[in-house]
């Protein structure tokens, strides 16, 4: 019965053709290590982002006057309220640590470069939409510390050369930050910006199926047809649109090999996030900060305003800059130039197992120095900080000078022509 209802649905909707192009026979490189679990990892998350919203709207009230009490009302009277708004709060924190790592991946393993240009834009599409997401979400529980800190970002833009003040204002939907603020904030949030960041995901799971999947050794598992030896092509069977053109080398389809293994990777990321969840769901202040449990107040100043920990590095280059429009500028500039990153680098290598040794010093300062500015970016201005947040903003923009200028003539090793593993 089951396999005619399935027949029926296949002959109305693709249905069973669909899961195997884009997950059962799926060619996945049989070299896949640690790394790359991080896609799936979003992707749960971001499920439980989805849910848990839909059940938060449900008591949720957008208005300067009731928010934060429904906040408090949800946590304490809805039945397992708590549980969601943690899930919820927690989820947020978790979406970044998992999409910063894969995107750590991606520049280790040069998943960027030709011919996956398109997916790496798509990817950094997806980060920008989720900035502004978190950003937008953040507002909503109207706590003290949410109201100062769209103020302080907010306020940025009235440094925009004669369009500024009104801008801000638009922004606003007033003179200053209120309900209406609120408002506009909240539809954005549950409507607008999920519907773009599905549709994203969506074009980042074609586009990556279209050109295959990266590996660790960076070598294609994808040969002209005819170019590979009948006895060395896979044994295994892969999809018609795969096989067409080209024989499918050293790889093992997606399910069972994978789908085990990211299983086993879902259930250790959920303990950790279980545990976060019950037992530290304030993140020690940086996932909830103490003032957000005070409500909005125009009148009291959070003794320290400071965005949320996965905004930080991108809050310590905008406080670095003395002026106020330069550090917007130097601000957005550091995410441009991730989005250009396939075109700063001009080498033909992707691995940074094969790639020279300045490069890999080159990707360890990058590394350090973002996790520095993300760590000056949660604490009190200070010269000593900004001596060293100017430091750390020189080798993050560095790293993509720098591998402009090396990359083009890099003495690399040798790329096996098979992967290994």
């Amino acid at each position: 019965m089951f396999a005619n209802f399935m027949a029926w649905i296949d002959k109305r909707l693709p249905l069973t053709d669909a899961m195997n192009k884009h997950a059962a026979q799926y060619p996945a490189p049989k070299n896949f290590n640690f790394w790359y679990v991080f896609g799936i990892l979003a992707s749960v998350v971001l499920v439980n982002q989805l849910l848990t919203g839909i059940w938060l709207t449900m008591n949720y009230e957008p208005s300067g006057d009731g928010a934060f009490a429904s906040i408090e009302y949800i946590m304490r009277d809805v039945d397992y309220g708590w549980l969601l708004r943690y899930m919820h709060s927690t989820g947020a924190s978790a979406f970044f640590v998992v999409v910063y790592l894969h995107m750590f991946r991606g520049m280790m393993y040069g998943s960027y470069q030709k011919p996956r240009e398109l997916l790496w834009i798509f990817g950094m599409l997806i980060f920008l939409v989720l900035m502004a997401e978190a950003f937008m979400g953040y507002l909503l529980p109207w706590g003290n510390m949410s109201y100062w800190g769209a103020q302080v970002i907010i306020s940025l833009f009235g440094a925009i050369p004669v369009i500024g003040e009104d801008l801000t204002i638009w922004i606003k939907g007033d003179y200053v930050i209120s309900g209406a603020t609120l408002n506009r904030f909240f539809a954005l949030h549950v409507i607008a910006l999920p519907l773009v960041l599905v549709v994203l995901v969506f074009l980042h799971i074609l586009a990556l199926h279209e050109v295959g999947s990266n590996n660790p050794e960076g070598t294609d598992i994808k040969k002209p047809k005819g170019s590979v030896k009948p006895e060395d092509q896979s044994k295994f069977k892969f999809h018609e649109q795969y096989t067409k053109k080209y024989d499918i080398v050293d790889a093992i389809p997606f399910h069972p090999y994978y789908t085990v293994k990211d299983l086993v990777a879902v259930v250790v990321f959920l303990i950790l996030f279980c545990w976060v969840m019950f037992f530290a769901p304030e993140g020690g202040g940086y996932f909830i900060e103490a003032p957000n449990f005070e409500p909005a107040n125009g009148l009291k100043t959070p003794e320290h305003i400071a965005p949320v920990w996965y905004f930080g590095p991108f809050y310590t280059i905008l406080r670095v800059v003395p002026d106020k429009l330069f550090g917007m500028i130097a601000m957005f500039a550091a995410i441009f130039m991730l989005f250009m990153l396939p075109w700063f680098d001009r080498g033909t290598v992707k691995s940074i197992k094969y790639r020279c040794t300045a490069h890999t010093l080159n990707l360890l300062q990058f590394a350090v120095c973002f996790i520095v500015l993300g760590i000056l970016g949660t604490m009190p201005a200070s010269e000593t900080a900004n001596l060293i947040g100017r430091i750390a903003s020189l080798g993050y923009f560095g790293f993509f000078i720098a591998l402009w200028f090396y990359s083009n003539n890099e003495k690399t090793k040798p790329v096996p022509e098979r992967v290994s593993g």
